[in-house]
């Protein structure tokens, strides 16, 4: 197996564990100990995403990187917590001191720190305004595999209504359960969206 196969593998999301969970936030990690809300798609999502990736761009003008909107309330029609998911990625983000100083700035705040997992890290903003409660933003390194995986799900759900349903379904029925922290729902997904996925690299 090729090296960077290898290293992908191992990188790759697996179910987090309480004591992970905590290990990876900065301060204390959020309990939820309760269910998932969901909410029909709305159009406000795409602004709320649009308006805060024009922010991001302005600050980080020095800065390579580019921002994309992931995550279910990136795809019209799907079901989704109030969350806007966001992608960024820069050439080390383990180098915080060049871009988390400027998102902090805007209302950002460093809230997850992953370095051994494709140096992730996520940044959180609460009171987006109408329609969104607030926004995750995600950052990777430039070509990150990770990357292309979340973008790749965006674009066939939205190509693909049939598939976007049954996503649907199955964050319904997870949502109804209850969970410790948001990130064991994310996990339970997993699954459905490895098959999602297995489709869209066949091509079917």
């Amino acid at each position: 197996m090729p090296a960077q196969e290898s290293q992908d593998e191992e990188q790759a999301r697996v179910p987090m564990s309480a004591q992970e969970i905590e290990a990876a936030a900065v301060g204390a990690a959020p309990r939820l100990d309760g269910q998932v809300t969901l909410r029909a798609y709305d159009p406000r999502w795409a602004e709320a995403f649009a308006r805060e990736a024009a922010a991001i761009r302005d600050v980080l003008g020095g800065v390579r990187h580019e921002i994309e909107h992931a995550g279910s309330t990136s795809v019209p029609g799907l079901v989704a917590k109030p969350v806007v998911d966001m992608v960024l990625t820069l050439p080390e983000p383990g180098d915080e001191a060049a871009y988390v100083p400027a998102l902090e700035g805007i209302g950002f705040r460093l809230a997850i720190r992953e370095p051994e997992w494709f140096e992730h890290r996520l940044l959180r903003k609460q009171d987006l305004g109408p329609g969104a409660d607030s926004a995750n933003l995600h950052v990777f390194p430039s070509g990150c595999p990770e990357v292309t995986r979340m973008l790749s799900f965006r674009d066939r759900l939205r190509a693909h209504p049939d598939d976007r349903d049954l996503y649907a379904r199955t964050k319904r029925q997870l949502a109804a359960r209850t969970w410790a922290y948001v990130q064991n729902y994310a996990d339970a997904k997993s699954d459905v969206i490895a098959e999602i996925l297995e489709r869209a690299a066949r091509g079917s």
